[in-house]
């Protein structure tokens, strides 16, 4: 029987891209998206490619979801060889200017779902000794920057989650792994905080400047089929990491916070707009900011950057 692969958020960008490349290499994939509908792709190459892949309603922010989510599987397949939690939006605001409420829908889309999930597949991979947990979260689980708090903090307590948990397992032969990747070309960028930028803020100058040193990332961004190539070496290989840094400027960024202590870190906030935006733009491994025309095209190309 082939290995049993779960993964949540399938419907577009990293969780589809997961799930068509898992199910190619002879994986049966069970592909969660809250919206099935939403599936088509999914179901497409399923069907036209022979491919053992379902794809099944889960919505991680439901236990009841993810209790149905886990049980077909078992239920159809009697194991569940790999997990991962892939689900998540993201957005930010300051501290000051971001709602509790979206705070709150965040930490349950990229930590608690993932936690609700993983607590009901630990028991079967603990009691078979095998198995693999692979929990998606981003550069920015490592390395925080204004404006991205509620992304960042959702992100960081996923790490400290499975930096324990590989500890917890590691008993029991059952892998733990974090896929942290820095910018992929997905839809993630328009699953955020819905929030209309208010020009007087106190804070303006920490948007513009994030997204700036964001945009010559958009240049050479990671594709989705890379993030998933790293899954499967990562669910593989012989010599398993704890944590996998994908992406130029993800690799870059983290280097760059290692060699700073927390006062310089904290002291680029007292810098002028431009300033800032410099500093992160080279810290992500890049020399200069795009000027308004390479901006434009770059938005152009990719039919707006959200």
């Amino acid at each position: 029987m082939p290995d049993i692969v779960l993964i949540t958020g399938t419907s577009t960008g990293i969780g589809q891209a997961a799930a068509l490349h898992f199910a190619r290499q002879g994986y049966s994939v069970y592909a969660g998206m809250r919206n099935p509908e939403s599936g088509e792709v999914l179901s497409s190459a399923a069907e036209s490619e022979g491919l053992s892949l379902s794809v099944v309603a889960n919505d991680v922010c439901d236990p009841s979801s993810n209790q149905a989510f886990v049980q077909r599987a078992i239920e159809e397949s009697g194991k569940i060889d790999v997990l991962i939690n892939n689900a998540g939006i993201a957005g930010g605001l300051s501290i000051e200017e971001l709602s509790t409420e979206f705070l709150r829908e965040t930490m349950e889309t990229n930590f608690f779902g993932a936690i609700d999930l993983t607590q009901r597949v630990i028991p079967l991979m603990r009691q078979r000794r095998s198995g693999t947990i692979l929990n998606v979260s981003s550069s920015a689980g490592r390395v925080s920057v204004s404006p991205t708090m509620a992304y960042s903090v959702s992100k960081s307590a996923l790490e400290v989650a499975s930096e324990i948990l590989a500890m917890e397992m590691k008993a029991f032969d059952v892998r733990v792994c974090i896929i942290e990747p820095g910018v992929v070309l997905t839809p993630i960028f328009g699953k955020g905080a819905e929030a209309v930028l208010n020009e007087s803020s106190p804070y303006l100058k920490f948007y513009n400047a994030f997204d700036q040193a964001m945009m010559p990332n958009f240049l050479k961004p990671e594709m989705p089929e890379t993030i998933a190539q790293v899954m499967q070496e990562a669910v593989e290989t012989d010599s398993a990491k704890l944590r996998y840094l994908v992406g130029q400027d993800a690799v870059a960024l983290v280097k760059a916070r290692n060699t700073m202590s927390d006062e310089d870190w904290v002291k680029l906030g007292s810098l002028y707009e431009q300033e800032l935006a410099l500093e992160l733009t080279k810290m992500m491994g890049n020399e200069r900011l795009l000027d308004e025309q390479e901006v434009s095209e770059l938005m152009s190309q990719f039919g707006g950057i959200e």
